[in-house]
């Protein structure tokens, strides 16, 4: 298994959140509270990274989300 890296745009910040997550985060669980989050159901998405920290981040300030692997797209040099 590996860790779960998420990544949040917030309106007006020049540079967007990365929040590593444990290994054993739900991926469903966690895409449901982003989903009501956007929908309005709740005013603050509350996300726990790997170290235990929590993470609040305001709905209605999110631009977008990214959901994947931490080590999938972080290639250094010229590959292909």
């Amino acid at each position: 298994m590996t860790a779960v890296d998420l990544r949040i745009g917030v309106t007006q910040a020049p540079r967007e959140l990365s929040i590593e997550l444990a290994e054993d985060a739900d991926r469903d669980a966690l895409k449901a509270k982003v989903e009501d989050a956007l929908a309005g159901s709740t005013d603050v998405l509350w996300v726990t990274d790997k170290r235990g920290k929590d993470v609040a981040i305001p709905a209605a300030k999110i631009a977008y989300v990214e959901l994947g692997s931490a080590d999938g797209d972080r290639r250094i040099g010229f590959g292909g």
